[in-house]
């Protein structure tokens, strides 16, 4: 999985997924190679492989024990995880997914990952606790539709969204859409409380956390929900019910777009060009959830921007832990915590591909990206979920 010999590092996931569906172990080797998966010979694998256009190599026992040996080392920053089950996978989207398409959707269809599209009945449904692993993307769980009013109020989908969502919410038994979507993140947060993994990117990541700091205070402005928000109700938000951020201050403005203070769209002062951020180095024997969310075949990776870009780092909780900044610009791209026996990774931006994608943009062909880095971190998080857990050291 380095960046001289694997010429297609997405989809070399999907192939350690088949092989996890086959009821065989795969070793993660960390920090090896690029963050290489070892797993049995077999030739059913390398014919795999070859039609999926994944380079592999053949080793011997004797050169596999070398390596593990190696990795082993207490004085290298390695380590092997044993993978041991393919997670079930399900993604938050609504059936229509208008306007948008969704970097995850994406990946798993080009890495030939299997998953299956969920939206509020489901969840509402109590069907979460049948998938190891949650997707949210460009939602708005505050029920402002994604704050796109100024520009898109008199757009045919924006309409049509805002009445699906209403008629979605009220065949619920729900009076708003905020509420509706409320209800929603409340069962996501018992998800990961009880043990699940949510991974979310854009848009979801700071609105999730937004609802539910702001549940039973009425953050919506009439063209929203009908009716005024409360009055001073910045001072009513509970940051102690958020997941990631804390001390953020909500925009009020209806028109502008954007969510609070966390988003750092509208404050970033770099190019294009020179807009790339830094994946953290983390030990492989003491932090290995970490590094397996960061293995990679190169530190730095290119920046994107998205509805919800990066996190501003003095708004991030002192137990989140960052695995990616961009110092230059003070910002946040990637980060992890644990809520409850439950783990979750929040990821900057829309689409690692497309620097700027907009309403109407024809989606991102993975094909000419197949040793994406930023479509890496997605993966990482896709087969988190497949390792062995390990006794913490004490």
């Amino acid at each position: 999985m380095d960046a001289e010999f694997q010429k297609e590092h997405l989809k070399a996931y999907g192939i350690t997924y088949w092989v996890l569906e086959k009821q065989l172990k795969v070793k993660w080797l960390l920090n090896y190679r690029g963050g290489s998966f070892l797993m049995p010979d077999s030739p059913e694998i390398q014919r795999e492989c070859q039609i999926r256009g994944v380079s592999f190599e053949v080793l011997s026992d004797s050169k596999t024990e070398q390596i593990l040996t190696d990795i082993s080392s207490p004085s290298k920053n390695m380590d092997a995880v044993v993978l041991e089950k393919a997670p079930k996978i399900a993604v938050y989207s609504p059936k229509s997914n208008l306007p948008w398409d969704d970097a995850v959707t994406m990946v798993l269809t080009y890495a030939e990952i299997p998953y299956t599209v969920i939206y509020d009945e489901e969840v509402l449904g109590d069907q979460l606790i049948l998938y190891d692993w949650l997707h949210l993307h460009h939602e708005d769980f505050t029920g402002q539709y994604g704050k796109f009013y100024r520009a898109y109020r008199s757009a045919p989908w924006y309409i049509e969204e805002k009445k699906r969502a209403e008629e979605l919410a009220a065949r619920l038994g729900y009076s708003k859409v905020s509420e509706e979507k409320l209800a929603v993140a409340k069962k996501i947060r018992d998800y990961v409380i009880g043990g699940g993994f949510m991974f979310a990117m854009c848009s979801a990541t700071d609105s999730f956390d937004i609802a539910l700091s702001a549940e039973g205070v009425d953050i919506c402005e009439p063209m929203f929900d009908g009716d005024p928000s409360e009055p001073n109700y910045q001072s009513k938000i509970d940051y102690n019910k958020t997941f990631a951020f804390t001390d953020f201050i909500l925009e009020r403005n209806p028109m502008i777009y954007e969510f609070s203070s966390i988003d750092t769209t509208d404050k970033r002062k770099i190019q294009k060009e020179s807009d790339y951020f830094t994946l953290m180095d983390f030990s492989a024997k003491w932090d290995p959830i970490p590094t397996m969310l960061c293995q990679n075949h190169t530190a730095l990776v290119k920046g994107f921007m998205g509805q919800t870009t990066a996190f501003s780092p003095d708004q991030i909780k002192a137990n989140v832990l960052i695995m990616g900044e961009n110092k230059t610009n003070g910002e946040a791209r990637y980060i992890h915590g644990i809520k409850g026996k439950g783990f979750f990774t929040f990821y900057g931006g829309h689409d690692p591909e497309d620097y700027q994608h907009r309403v109407g943009d024809a989606p991102t062909e993975l094909a000419l990206h197949p040793t994406s880095p930023g479509y890496r971190l997605i993966l990482n998080n896709v087969l988190f979920p497949a390792a062995k857990k390990k006794k913490q050291k004490t």
